[in-house]
């Protein structure tokens, strides 16, 4: 089983017509040959499943991607509690995205709002 790295950037937005690739998450997870999360090896490898938040202009912040109930994929701040008293930023529908370039994925941000990244790379 390999850890792979994923680099997700900001999309194409009203604010971005073009996206923005110094706003985004890189993380590390296990995936299938299809490049969908696999649970299975991230139970075995968690603490290496590590993501760090980049957002020009703002300090960078670190945690793991952890796996809750309902089969929901979170990224998990350390030791950080946001405005709204969340340490997690849920991503919608992480367990049905396959992590290849140039596909899409949601995630909730620190404000509420939903933003959208492209998988930019994956090695």
């Amino acid at each position: 089983m390999t850890v792979r790295t994923i680099r997700l950037e900001l999309a194409r937005s009203p604010e971005f017509p073009e996206g923005n690739a110094s706003r985004g998450y890189e993380f590390k997870a296990p995936l299938t040959d299809d490049g969908s999360l696999d649970h299975d090896a991230w139970s075995k490898v968690r603490k290496d499943c590590t993501f760090r938040r980049f957002w020009n202009g703002q300090a960078e912040e670190t945690g793991h991607l952890v796996h809750a109930r309902g089969n929901r994929w979170m990224f998990h701040y350390d030791g950080v509690t946001h405005d709204d008293g969340e340490e997690d930023e849920p991503i919608f529908k992480f367990d049905r995205h396959h992590f290849v370039e140039g596909e899409y994925v949601s995630i909730t941000e620190h404000d509420g709002g939903m933003q959208t990244f492209r998988v930019a790379s994956v090695r």
